[in-house]
């Protein structure tokens, strides 16, 4: 089973982080949860997830550097990393691909797209 850390505040939106873990557990996934960048990041050292889904607009620090870290850590750098966001303006999807992102979703999401590039991306990384 592919484990699935999900890091996402609720400052915002509790309904979030609540819908993606939902969405995730009946597609099969496992899930870990932090609601912040620095926990999050101490989790995938811990915990060795699959697969990290980062929200962009964290509380503490925002995830491009949370996925600096990540990839500067030898425990944590070959774990995918697919960026969550609202942003949505031209050239933010290259951006963040640019920045190391394995992918890139939009919020609101769309179900069938996370799913789908959740596979893909694990797919590449067997």
């Amino acid at each position: 089973m592919t484990t699935v850390l999900l890091i996402e505040d609720n400052e915002d939106n509790e309904d979030n982080r609540v819908s993606m873990g939902i969405l995730l557990r009946s597609s099969g996934f496992a899930i870990l949860e932090a609601e912040n960048g620095i926990s999050g990041y101490k989790k995938a050292i811990n915990d060795q997830p699959d697969l990290v889904l980062m929200d962009i607009q964290l509380p503490d620090i925002d995830g491009t550097e949370v996925l600096r870290r990540l990839k500067l850590n030898e425990q944590t750098r070959e774990i995918p990393v697919i960026a969550v966001t609202s942003y949505a303006m031209s050239g933010d999807r290259q951006r963040f691909l640019a920045a190391g992102f394995a992918g890139y979703i939009e919020k609101p999401i769309d179900p069938p797209q996370v799913v789908s590039q959740i596979k893909n991306i694990m797919e590449k990384h067997i």
